[in-house]
């Protein structure tokens, strides 16, 4: 965090304490709306001042009586929604929340330079754990002194907005008060005309001439209609002055929820941002350190691994040679192997000789027996003469 930063977030500590110290007025009672009869002098003449206002014979005067009160109401609330929609808190909010994702975002494992990289890790190419680490770092950084810069910012535009939300809440007090004043002097008018101005245009409708009694009477219906019509008005103040009353807790809500951002924001700023800063710094020399630690280790290593691999190398060459120099030009088990392949070869020769020459032998005898035998056949035909055997026994040879 810049210097200029933490001298801003030492400067809105006063400023900080000045608004969650302040105490706004309490509203009075809902039915606390004092008669005229007991009112002071000074009371007595706003009410009279707001009586004056209505005319049972202007229908207007009675629909509008209140409504400069209402149209003050009409423009408080229309500002208190403005408030709402352009303060715009949640910036506020997402800067610390991302503030916090950002000092989350160094996980433990990825700090461990002999954890194996993923699949993913290997697919995408991505840097080494330590390398990975110190952008990650100097990213971080960066994106702190930007992040402060823009807290403290909305620290300043909270406490803007609780000081604007102390003039509403007061001008909404001030406009609760005066619709006590109008409903009392609509309560008081009321009792006006059912004491003394209806009876006495009833007294007057009695004793009028029966010409001019329908007249009359009329005026007496508009008079009772017009009372009515201010009962409902008064009626409709009161309903106006007791959701007047609810906005205004609901103002000091949302100014209690500005203060605990604003002291939030400023102990982040003051805090917690400086010791996250030291933990880092703490993080990086730790790491360093470990990479020292670790290239010692690989040295040793190596030298261990040349050592072992060196002289079980020597074992097993020497093992190789030695048998190779032991051994004979010629195997005794192949020269076996070789004499028995030759003894079987010559064997099975002589044996299909001596099966050739007897199957000869035999071949031969059968061959006799077949040449008797036909010259048998054909010496029978030619004794029966019957001149078949002539023809046949001359194509066989004598026999000799």
């Amino acid at each position: 965090m810049s210097e200029n930063v933490r001298a801003e977030a030492q400067k809105a500590v006063a400023m900080v304490d000045e608004v969650t110290t302040a105490i706004l007025p309490e509203p009075a009672e809902a039915n606390a709306i004092v008669p005229l009869a007991s009112a002071t002098p000074d009371v007595s003449d706003e009410i009279r001042s707001r009586m004056a206002e209505i005319d049972m014979g202007d229908t207007n005067s009675i629909v509008s009586f209140g409504s400069a009160a209402q149209a003050e109401l009409q423009e408080i609330s229309q500002a208190m929604l403005a408030d709402v929609r352009n303060k715009d808190v949640g910036p506020a909010g997402d800067s610390l929340r991302n503030i916090v994702t950002t000092i989350r975002g160094f996980s433990v494992s990825e700090l461990d330079v002999r954890r194996k990289q993923s699949w993913w890790e290997k697919l995408l190419g991505r840097a080494a754990p330590f390398a990975k680490f110190t952008a990650k770092f100097e990213t971080v950084q960066g994106q702190i002194d930007r992040i402060t810069d823009d807290l403290l910012k909305h620290e300043h535009t909270l406490l803007k907005d609780i000081k604007s939300l102390d003039l509403l809440y007061e001008k909404t007090l001030q406009f609760y008060d005066e619709l006590a004043l109008y409903i009392a002097a609509g309560e008081e008018k009321l009792k006006e005309l059912d004491s003394v101005v209806i009876p006495a245009k009833e007294v007057e409708v009695q004793a009028a001439p029966e010409n001019d009694q329908v007249m009359l009477a009329q005026e007496l219906r508009d008079l009772r209609a017009a009372r009515d019509d201010l009962e409902r008005r008064v009626h409709d103040l009161r309903l106006t002055r007791q959701v007047t009353m609810q906005s205004l807790p609901s103002i000091r809500l949302v100014q209690e929820n500005d203060k605990s951002l604003v002291t939030k924001i400023n102990s982040t700023l003051v805090n917690t941002v400086p010791l996250w800063e030291t933990q880092l710094a703490q993080a990086v020399t730790i790491q360093r350190s470990a990479e020292a630690a670790k290239a010692v280790r690989e040295a040793n290593d190596l030298t261990n691994e040349l050592l072992t691999s060196n002289a079980a190398n020597l074992r097993e060459s020497n093992k190789m040679i030695r048998e190779e120099m032991e051994r004979g030009v010629f195997d005794i088990e192949a020269v076996k192997q070789a004499n028995a392949d030759l003894v079987a070869t010559i064997q099975e020769s002589l044996q299909i000789a001596d099966e050739g020459k007897a199957r000869r032998a035999k071949a031969e005898e059968e061959l006799k027996k077949m040449e008797h035998e036909l010259r048998d056949t054909l010496a029978s035909a030619k004794a029966r003469k019957d001149g078949i055997g002539d023809n046949a026994g001359t194509s066989v040879p004598p026999r000799g």
